[in-house]
């Protein structure tokens, strides 16, 4: 179902939610993620400043938002694969140079699933439009003998909201900050997580084929500006997550 559109602000409402009932991430699994997240922004990793179509560059410390909460992510989803018996290939902690990346999200049996993070209150998983074409494909690894063709989109969604987190902490448009004061500022929050929804690749092609886009420049829910364009699937038209883990077993 399209977002209602409002023509007087140029702005999109969600009208199709899930509520998010979430459930404690393992301390040991922040831990991991922390160090992760922490030296890929801080450290010798390297993600690029700038998303796709977009308009604005990232600090470091908006780079690890983006990077932990991922990565939280796709280790949730992968656990709770591991815990329904639906062997999964372990989530990618390699720390790459700069035009470097991980392949794939998860892979079973052979099936590429792309994990999408978000904020608990957010109800969309959000593709950016230059990102894919019409037959579903991730244009930047066509060329490259990388992942093109994903079979699943799983959106997770992650409380409490780690971009509010570091604004408060003035983190959030740093380029260095000590791991001792950032270890602090996360490892004093509860982590939860909820899964959304999924959609599949052939439900990705119909998003595109109508158009299900929010423009760039323009406001969701009337107060958040949209930074680039993208193709968005409302959570309440996701499958829940356990007909995913029937449709794998």
């Amino acid at each position: 179902m399209k977002l209602t559109f409002n023509s007087l602000d140029n702005s999109y409402t969600v009208n199709r939610k899930k509520i998010f009932n979430g459930i404690q991430i393992l301390p040991s699994d922040l831990r991991k993620i922390f160090d992760f997240a922490y030296d890929m922004c801080f450290g010798e990793g390297h993600h690029r400043n700038h998303r796709t179509g977009g308009q604005y560059g990232r600090k470091n410390g908006e780079m690890f938002c983006n990077t932990f909460q991922g990565k939280l992510a796709e280790v949730v989803l992968y656990s709770l694969f591991i815990s329904n018996g639906i062997d999964c290939d372990e989530p990618d902690f390699g720390i790459y140079g700069e035009g470097v990346w991980d392949d794939s999200d998860l892979v079973i049996k052979g099936k590429k699933i792309n994990v999408k993070s978000a904020a608990h209150f957010s109800n969309l998983l959000l593709l950016e439009t230059k990102d894919w074409n019409s037959l579903g494909q991730y244009i930047p690894n066509l060329n490259d003998g990388s992942t093109s063709n994903y079979d699943y989109f799983v959106l997770v969604r992650i409380q409490p909201d780690i971009k509010k987190i570091l604004r408060d902490s003035k983190y959030f448009y740093s380029n260095e900050v000590e791991k001792e004061k950032l270890e602090k500022v996360i490892f004093n929050e509860i982590w939860k997580y909820n899964i959304a929804g999924f959609n599949s690749n052939e439900q990705l092609i119909e998003v595109i084929k109508n158009k299900d886009i929010l423009p760039q420049n323009s406001l969701l829910n009337g107060r958040i500006p949209m930074d680039s364009e993208n193709y968005y699937m409302q959570s309440g038209d996701m499958g829940d997550i356990d007909e995913l883990i029937k449709i794998l077993r």
